[in-house]
């Protein structure tokens, strides 16, 4: 659905000088550039809202948040999609809510195992964190053919092109990046902005081995 609708950030997109924007102090060392300010994804994040109402304005469904990178953006992209539904007086909407877990990623790279936590009464998914190498959602959508869904849709806010992909791309819409609720080895969270880290970023929160 609505594959027309992404917005393309070139490889050779620099971002924006992290001194235009507010960021956290203790980060400042950490980051590169501001690759996505905060307003511009509130403001994608109410279009897919709206065309997720739109699809879905007759009928129900589950929304599955999978955790730990895309409880804000899930968070985010569901009120609005309820203020949706709310306004075009529909009967049905969002009846039920879910959450699932899983880790593929250490220090900033998929480590090949994907981790599966919190699986429970599963039927459609309609929210998800970044897609990287396709390894996760690949092995997520496997997973989910035994709770024989009538339909899955994945939303993703980033679909990341990089040499390791599988080929998987979502129904909805090389720097590493990190911020609105993504993650690098569990710091980075708190950014409102998707930033690229830095390699003193990326040196300073390393796993140590």
């Amino acid at each position: 659905m609505h594959q027309n609708k992404y917005i393309a950030i070139s490889d050779e997109d620099e971002g924006y000088p992290l001194e235009t924007f507010c960021i956290p102090r203790h980060y400042t060392d950490d980051l590169d550039k501001v690759l996505v300010p905060c307003g511009l994804i509130h403001d994608r994040i109410e279009r897919l809202a709206r065309d997720i109402a739109q699809d879905y304005k007759e009928q129900p469904f589950t929304a599955l948040c999978v955790l730990k990178g895309g409880y804000k953006f899930f968070s985010d992209l569901l009120d609005k999609i309820k203020q949706y539904v709310r306004n075009m007086n529909s009967p049905t909407g969002v009846i039920s809510v879910d959450f699932i877990r899983l880790k593929s990623y250490e220090d900033g790279g998929s480590s090949g195992q994907v981790q599966v936590m919190g699986i429970d009464n599963l039927m459609t998914l309609e929210g998800k964190d970044i897609i990287d190498t396709g390894l996760t959602m690949a092995s997520l959508l496997k997973l989910l053919e035994q709770f024989n869904p009538r339909s899955v849709k994945v939303v993703s806010l980033f679909v990341k092109r990089t040499q390791k992909s599988n080929g998987y791309k979502p129904d909805f819409p090389n720097k590493f990046i990190v911020g609105y609720a993504l993650d690098y080895n569990e710091f980075f969270r708190d950014l409102n902005h998707v930033c690229i880290i830095s390699e003193t970023g990326r040196l300073k929160y390393a796993k140590k081995s």
